[in-house]
């Protein structure tokens, strides 16, 4: 099978395409053959060597975290999956670094959801990761209702679920994103709209509860918080620390099958929208990971075989 990988780290440029054996499912888990996996944060980090340090020792790292695809083969003591059936999951890649852009790959079966009716299998793809983060956070938030929540990245992937489920969750949503954003944010579900580079003093002003810290401000935005509000980092390198009696904590993603499922079913509900900016071929692999770092865009970037 054909698949994108590096054996060292640097730009995009390290990225190749390689053939490798097809992977057989073990026990427990399911060969899914692969139609979608978006490039994502971690992916460009771990090709940049963000996590060499905390990578298993290997010869060659295939990047991709999540994924939508087929059914393939079903190893021992597995149920609730049929063969050709479609279906989404996230890898836990920096334990195990063979992601998910190849052609096939093993994952276990309680990482796996069926895929959203009526969404193409590309769109379903850019799921599970910002999904699940974005599910976490609301966790760690409680309810919300009444609430007045600020949103920082709210037009990216994780800010723009967690703008969608805090207003779900009947939360007072103040979406901050680049000025350019603001129908964005809005249709999203935000009552209100913050530019990037609006003042700290104005922000508190309007009695913020809690921050989802999408945008990894840390530090720089938690004065927007009242007292004894909450703060919640989307990754723990970007964790303040807490004053004024503010809750600061962060969450770790890990896949999830069942919380995958759920939110499956906010999708086909209209709750979550999803959102691709654009399909590239495995062979395109290096532009995608270029295009990513530029930044400045509305949805992921999606590679497929």
């Amino acid at each position: 099978m054909r698949a994108v990988a590096f054996q060292e780290f640097g730009g995009p440029d390290v990225l190749r395409l390689i053939d490798t054996p097809v992977p057989a499912p073990g026990p427990g888990q399911v060969r899914v053959r692969v139609a979608a996996s978006p490039v994502n944060p971690v992916d460009v980090r771990a090709r940049a060597g963000v996590f060499g340090s905390m990578l298993p020792a290997r010869g060659l790292y295939v990047p991709g975290v999540e994924f939508a695809g087929h059914v393939d083969a079903l190893g021992p003591e597995v149920s609730g999956f049929a063969l050709g059936q479609p279906v989404i999951g996230l890898l836990p890649w920096l334990s195990d670094p063979v992601g998910s852009t190849a052609e096939y790959l093993v994952a276990a079966a309680d990482a796996l959801a069926a895929a959203p009716r009526g969404v193409d299998l590309v769109a379903a793809a850019t799921l599970p990761l910002n999904g699940i983060t974005a599910d976490l956070v609301m966790r760690e938030l409680g309810p919300l209702a009444g609430r007045t929540v600020l949103v920082t990245g709210a037009a990216g992937g994780v800010g723009g679920y967690a703008v969608q489920l805090a207003a779900a969750a009947g939360a007072h949503v103040l979406g901050m994103a680049g000025a350019g954003d603001e129908q964005l944010v809005l249709s999203l579900g935000a009552t209100g709209f913050i530019p990037r580079d609006t003042g700290v003093d104005s922000i508190r002003a309007q009695g913020i509860d809690a921050v989802i810290d999408a945008a990894e401000l840390g530090a720089e935005i938690l004065p927007v918080v009242r007292d004894g509000g909450t703060f919640v980092a989307v990754l723990p390198p970007a964790l303040p620390a807490s004053e004024r009696d503010i809750t600061v904590t962060t969450v770790f993603q890990a896949p999830d099958g069942p919380r995958l499922t759920a939110l499956v079913a906010l999708v086909e509900a209209g709750t979550l929208t999803l959102r691709v900016a654009e399909t590239l071929p495995f062979t395109e692999a290096a532009t995608a990971h270029a295009r990513f770092e530029k930044g400045g865009l509305r949805g992921r970037l999606v590679l497929v075989p």
